[in-house]
């Protein structure tokens, strides 16, 4: 079955963990004893319904406050598909926990409590999804139920969002009303919303269709590890393991090798159990060639006549995590896909104030949580693309030399000469 991976992002307590618990026990994914434990939960702490927000907040800090701090990964199915949910938190000195749950995330779905409206929060969020290359977005209107699920609430709602997200890169926008606590428009469509004739969110999340948003025109295979196995039987056996990070590969292609240059045909491509005729994002695979080239970790195979860009110099969006500023001049180490070199922050734009889109050109730091524009000078050359091209070939962590802490995490916008 295909995958499907969303986030789910909002303001404080606007329902995010509440509906990723409604959409577990409806879909049946909760088993007796964690129902059970969490109606116990629920009683001890005094609530008069069963707190389902119970089932995503793991950390203790997160119970007690009553917020989420950290991302939280639950996966569920129904017989149309599979999902990986991420549940990532709303206020804002958590940005970079959002950042990492939705990038890599095909949905972004974003709460709003029906009686507060659109927030500074609920923009923020649609920032940083449509920053990310989040192409699909859905907008559920929460709470509806303690608004007497009046529609020209949720129509005030919808228009608003709809004019901020105007102003943003996101091409398919929908808006559903709903009530996690109770189930209301999650599961089945509700009959307190008799004005809504659209569809239920599992329903949407069962029948988005996501296949034309992988990059498969542009082939690119960053090579992670040379399979050598040490055996009689397979001596003479040399493939190159990886994921594939864009394009469609097949025996017979004819593909560049990067850095070297040359070039060389597919022999095979493998998995456990035997060959395959064709291998697609995001499948991992080993790849066999019909040359004995210089392959090693780092290397990347592409298609003669559509390579990336090869550079040393990187402009990207950066979000930091690090409690320690970045400023120009500062060094770092950049991984991108399985290449590690260290780097140089030569310039720093501005700073992005991701709740009103104004650019501080002034800004000679970027602290935790925020997110500017950047110019880095590596010291080996990277193969790379647009992040909106491609997300994986175009996106990088940066880390600390001292400490090997993950302190930023980039966006490829261009390269510099």
């Amino acid at each position: 079955m295909e995958l499907l991976r969303f986030a789910t992002a909002g303001s404080v307590d606007d329902g995010k963990s509440t509906l990723i618990g409604r959409l577990l026990l409806d879909s049946k994914q909760i088993f007796e004893d964690q129902l059970e434990a969490v109606e116990r939960t629920s009683r001890e702490r005094g609530f008069d319904y069963t707190n389902l927000a119970l089932l995503t907040d793991g950390l203790r800090a997160e119970r007690e406050q009553g917020i989420t701090i950290d991302v939280a990964y639950r996966y569920f199915a129904t017989p149309t598909r599979k999902f990986i949910i991420a549940d990532t938190p709303g206020h804002v000195q958590y940005t970079r926990n959002m950042v990492t749950g939705a990038s890599t995330a095909d949905l972004a779905l974003i709460l709003i409590d029906a009686r507060k409206g659109v927030l500074e929060q609920s923009r923020r969020h649609a920032v940083i999804a449509s920053m990310l290359g989040v192409k699909h977005l859905v907008l559920c209107v929460n709470k509806m139920d303690l608004v007497d699920f009046d529609e020209a609430t949720f129509e005030r709602i919808s228009t608003d969002f709809s004019d901020w997200a105007a102003k943003l890169d996101i091409r398919d926008l929908n808006f559903i009303p709903i009530s996690a606590l109770n189930g209301d428009n999650v599961t089945q469509h509700s009959p307190n919303t008799p004005w809504y004739d659209g569809q239920t969110l599992l329903h949407h999340l069962e029948h988005l269709y996501i296949g034309s948003d992988r990059n498969l025109i542009d082939a690119r295979f960053p090579v992670q590890w040379v399979v050598r196995p040490m055996s009689n039987e397979w001596h003479d056996y040399r493939g190159y393991a990886g994921q594939v990070a864009g394009g469609t590969f097949r025996p017979g292609d004819e593909v560049l090798v990067l850095p070297s240059g040359l070039t060389t045909t597919i022999e095979s491509i493998d998995l456990y159990g035997g060959s395959i005729t064709e291998a697609k994002p995001p499948m991992s695979v080993t790849i066999r060639l019909a040359d004995d080239l210089e392959v090693s970790r780092g290397a990347m195979l592409c298609r003669p006549n559509n390579a990336p860009t090869v550079t040393q110099e990187l402009d990207a969006m950066v979000c930091w995590f690090s409690e320690h500023p970045m400023q120009a001049r500062n060094k770092y180490i950049v991984k991108h896909t399985t290449r590690s070199v260290r780097a140089l922050v030569r310039d720093l734009h501005y700073r992005l104030d991701v709740n009103s889109l104004h650019r501080d050109e002034t800004s000679a730091e970027l602290t935790m949580n925020e997110i500017g524009r950047v110019s880095l000078r590596v010291t080996e050359p990277l193969f790379v693309d647009e992040y909106r091209r491609n997300r994986t070939t175009g996106s990088f962590i940066m880390i600390d030399e001292a400490t090997s802490e993950t302190v930023g995490a980039g966006m490829v916008l261009g390269t510099g000469t």
